[in-house]
């Protein structure tokens, strides 16, 4: 068939939410199609964001009714919610917001990490319950007989711990916190992914004895884990918020476009189909 005589593939604009590393691992695919029309759209919680490839946005929508009206008014054809696990409101808003503008949506989530043999996790609902647990947990001897807490729960939830004053805390984020915070607090500027000889040099420079984080999941920021285990030192996970229920899932990057490709050449996208 002649060049002028192919149909012309509609450009189909796909809307991802997020700016963690599997939002910027599918936008990357996705943009080398030219097929498909990428928007990215970030938080704008961190000073310095990764950009992903493609058109980006940064700030809120004004929650569901913002995000409908925008899906809208950008002629979106799919919507993913690549937002971290602990995100929590936007997955709401992202289903809410998909169901009143008829937009196809996909959630695509990491999956979880799972304690291993010689693991000694204590799982926890929230931080709240994260700053309960912290002094009553056997930890390892401290020269300085104070309990030594690695917490890497992110900046925005150091409120939490503020009022631990027999607590010395190392904060590692990619911003510097603002107050509320634990007052013997030392804070290490840095950004994943982050390897296991370093988390190993880090638990024992700081002397660690207890570990605080959340079940964000993916590889990047699991050495800690590992180091934890390695020298017996207790982890306390804060279980991942409820998302929404009846909403399709993928598990990477790949999963998704499958889910979008699969989406839009009409074969079949119901819930479960790409596990």
């Amino acid at each position: 068939m002649p060049d002028a005589a192919r149909p012309v593939r509609p450009v189909r604009h796909v809307l991802i939410l997020g700016g963690t590393t599997e939002a910027r691992r599918l936008a990357t695919t996705l943009v080398a199609d030219p097929s498909l029309h990428v928007t990215s759209s970030l938080a704008g919680r961190v000073t310095t964001p990764r950009l992903p490839a493609g058109e980006v946005r940064i700030g809120g929508f004004g929650g569901p009714e913002g995000l409908a009206r925008w899906l809208r008014e950008h002629a979106v054809d799919a919507l993913i919610d690549a937002t971290h696990p602990f995100a929590g409101t936007i997955s709401f808003h992202a289903a809410q917001a998909a169901a009143t503008a008829h937009v196809p949506l996909l959630a695509l989530r990491r999956p979880g990490w799972v304690p291993g043999p010689g693991d000694v996790w204590h799982p926890v609902a929230s931080l709240d319950e994260a700053a309960e647990v912290l002094p009553t947990l056997p930890a390892l001897p401290t020269l300085s007989g104070t309990r030594r807490v690695f917490l890497t729960t992110g900046r925005m939830g150091l409120s939490h711990f503020a009022h631990l004053t027999d607590h010395w805390f190392l904060v590692r984020s990619v911003d510097a916190p603002e107050p509320p915070h634990p007052p013997h607090m030392t804070t290490l500027l840095d950004r994943g992914p982050f390897t296991l000889e370093g988390e190993r040099e880090l638990l024992h420079t700081h002397r660690i004895d207890v570990l605080v984080t959340k079940d964000s999941g993916a590889a990047a920021t699991a050495p800690k884990l590992t180091a934890a285990r390695e020298a017996g030192v207790p982890v306390v996970v804060v279980r991942r918020p409820p998302t929404p229920t009846g909403i399709p899932e993928a598990a990477t990057p790949e999963q998704a476009a499958t889910w979008l490709y699969d989406l839009f050449n009409g074969t079949d996208n119901r819930p479960g189909a790409i596990a």
